[in-house]
């Protein structure tokens, strides 16, 4: 009895050791859902300034455990007016590259900071200049063009399926509403190979 407990603890054990090497090698790509908020934490859909953001991307590992990524993503921000809301809408693609600062000793959670090129397009109220009371929007529907920083933590809940966290920052030039719109996410990678 003594002896099966011993080679059932050395299989599991090299079968531990195996599947924390699967992570974050060369080469390795995976793709990742996002959801969340901008510029606060408002969950009420029903608000007139609720605004949320979800995005796409793929990305590949390199060979020093850093990553490209390369994606969509649409985020809306609603404005209030009277009793009405008017969305401002962007739908973008970026590209950027990820460095891993930080990882536990299990290499189940990671930590890192990203850099990526934006570009979209931004409408308000989806074209629509004339609003039911009779008033004008001034605003003027544009390409959009910038960056965004981010930190993201990646928790691997198994060697296919990460759970992701982050806060993002964009900084875009050529929006009439507004420059800069802070996003917070919740998402999940799944690793393809």
């Amino acid at each position: 009895m003594k002896k099966r407990f011993v080679i059932f603890s050395l299989v599991v054990l090299c079968l531990s050791i195996k599947a924390q090497a699967q992570r974050y090698l060369s080469g390795q790509t995976g793709l990742q859902f996002t959801l969340g908020t901008v510029n606060g934490l408002n969950l009420d859909t029903k608000s007139q300034n609720f605004s949320f953001h979800f995005g796409a991307k793929y990305s590949t590992y390199t060979k020093n455990s850093n990553r490209w990524v390369i994606g969509c993503d649409f985020l809306e921000k609603r404005h209030p007016y009277k009793d009405i809301s008017i969305p401002q809408t962007q739908i973008t693609g970026e590209a950027g590259y990820f460095l891993k600062f930080l990882s536990n000793g299990s290499k189940t959670t990671f930590f890192s900071l990203g850099a990526s090129a934006v570009a979209g397009y931004e409408t308000i109220n989806w074209g629509e200049k004339l609003l039911s009371d009779g008033a004008r929007i001034e605003n003027r529907d544009n390409f959009i063009y910038g960056g965004a920083i981010t930190l993201e933590t990646e928790f691997f809940l198994s060697d296919r399926i990460v759970l992701l966290i982050n806060i993002r920052e964009r900084l875009l030039g050529g929006s009439s509403v507004g420059k800069l719109n802070t996003q917070l996410g919740i998402g999940l990678k799944f690793i393809l190979n």
